[in-house]
């Protein structure tokens, strides 16, 4: 493609009660948004107690997503990031559901964390607005989980996702959408509870612009403007007390009409405002601007960071390695030697995406992770930290992923957590496994004057290293320790040679 030719992007929010999608075209480094589509799947309606999707929802979701994949096609987008949230974060992972989906869509959908969400949340605010230096409170009410943010320019300080949703509350407290002023009050005193404890940092915080983005805020103050409640553009705590007390005037969700409110969203509104309500209460928000950008616009904006090279895992990775004290110059050595080998097989074993050589790499960096922990099953360490740390830029899939190859990378192979990760994942990363193993193995002297010159050879399921002969025979404790990695490789179902 040549530099001035356009190149289409896009991203796609799988939402828990609204699947969005942004396509944008870049051109010389600048990016223009050239559609968007929105359509109502209300994904968490049809999701019960034990993680299962209705078959209902789960149609409704197939429909869109393939009409989305229809017009990604049609407009030859280029690249494509999409994320599930909250209900999808729900779902039992073991269904076909997923699967479906990305076949549906024509591309892979991560499942992002909450925290994750957070993070795209903000980026797709701060890049919808003008540049601000001070400090942003962000809220976003989703149809399952909640996300606020605070943050000063383009950087978050604190990420916080809770779960509430305007369509579990509304389902939980307005059953058969029956409105009363006794359900209204249940439902704010969930979201009490919920909010109860987080709000002391975030009260804390000085003076703050307050942001709301996404369906419910949106909505809200729109109609809030139309029933001339506020003229500036700007929600306060009296006006969505106001608001309420409409609501309650109405005896069904069904009967609730008002001007600039849609059929779709007055479905679910009354759970929103019982949240948002109390955001303002807890929160100590003084008023309450609205946004266009939200996760969406995040998600194509950090898409666009990584086509830039301006990747927010590869920061993540960086600062783990300081927070943990990793040895620079021994994980320097462990990610050469397995860039060298995957160099060597990659064809052979389809290790060819960047994707791969990225998880290598920085598994790699982050090996010894665990010894700022315990020396003893540091890898495990290593691994749990992996698994667990709110890693900014990683969906959840590639963070088991790291996990997984940190936790396997000396004894055992970690299979329970090879079971965890996406079925079509699971053969690549147990062959990365592999090389960083070898790759670990091959450095334990930590000295850069005994790194061997290996040919590495593959075939389905064997690997044979070559060394010369002399090399080998002045390292015994090499030779040994790559016998017993035999045994290890052979559980796995591969076959190690060397020599």
């Amino acid at each position: 493609m040549s530099s001035d030719q356009p190149q289409v992007i896009a991203a796609v929010d799988l939402g828990s009660n609204s699947f969005h999608m942004i396509v944008g075209e870049l051109r010389h480094g600048q990016l223009a948004i050239i559609d968007r589509l929105r359509e109502t799947v209300r994904l968490a309606e049809g999701l019960s107690d034990d993680g299962t999707l209705s078959t209902d929802a789960r149609e409704r979701a197939i429909v869109c997503l393939s009409q989305f994949g229809e017009r990604l096609k049609a407009m030859q987008a280029a690249s494509v990031r999409a994320a599930g949230t909250s209900t999808i974060r729900l779902a039992r992972e073991d269904s076909t559901f997923m699967a479906e989906a990305e076949s549906a869509l024509g591309h892979p959908i991560e499942v992002i964390s909450g925290i994750e969400e957070a993070r795209l949340i903000y980026t797709g605010v701060t890049q919808s607005l003008p540049p601000n230096d001070g400090l942003r409170l962000v809220l976003d009410i989703g149809g399952g989980s909640t996300e606020v943010i605070l943050g000063q320019g383009p950087a978050p300080r604190a990420l916080e996702s809770l779960h509430l949703g305007c369509v579990s509350m509304t389902e939980r407290f307005f059953a058969g959408g029956s409105i009363t002023r006794e359900a209204f009050e249940r439902a704010r005193v969930a979201a009490r509870l919920e909010l109860r404890p987080v709000k002391a940092y975030f009260r804390g915080a000085g003076d703050f612009e307050g942001i709301g983005t996404s369906g419910t805020i949106l909505a809200t103050e729109r109609v809030a403007r139309a029933l001339r409640l506020q003229e500036s553009g700007q929600l306060t705590l009296p006006v969505v007390e106001s608001l309420i007390e409409r609501v309650c005037e109405f005896d069904a969700i069904s009967k609730v009409v008002l001007n600039e409110l849609s059929e779709r969203r007055a479905q679910v509104w009354p759970g929103g405002l019982a949240i948002l309500v109390e955001l303002f209460i807890a929160l100590r928000i003084p008023s309450l601007r609205v946004s266009d950008g939200a996760l969406r616009e995040g998600l194509l904006y950090d898409l666009l960071g990584r086509l830039q090279h301006e990747d927010a895992r590869e920061r993540t990775v960086q600062a783990m390695e300081a927070r943990y004290h990793v040895d620079p110059r021994q994980a320097d050595r462990v990610a050469a030697t397995a860039q060298a080998l995957l160099d060597q097989c990659a064809e052979h074993w389809h290790l060819t995406s960047d994707l791969d050589a990225q998880m290598l790499r920085w598994a790699s960096r982050l090996h010894e992770i665990g010894l700022d922990i315990s020396h003893d099953g540091f890898h495990r360490h290593g691994s749990y930290v992996a698994e667990n740390a709110d890693m900014p830029g990683f969906p959840r899939a590639e963070q088991r992923l790291l996990a997984f190859l940190i936790g396997s990378q000396r004894n055992s192979i970690n299979m329970r957590l090879r079971k965890e990760l996406p079925r079509a994942w699971r053969e690549d990363a147990l062959r990365l496994v592999l090389l960083l193993r070898l790759a670990v193995l091959l450095n334990r002297s930590r000295n850069d004057d005994v790194n061997p010159e290996v040919r590495f050879e593959v075939g389905d399921n064997r690997l044979h290293l070559a060394f010369d002969p002399e090399w080998l025979a002045a390292n015994a404790l090499t030779a040994a320790d790559l016998q017993r990695e035999q045994l290890y490789q052979k559980d796995a179902g591969y076959e190690l040679t060397f020599g």
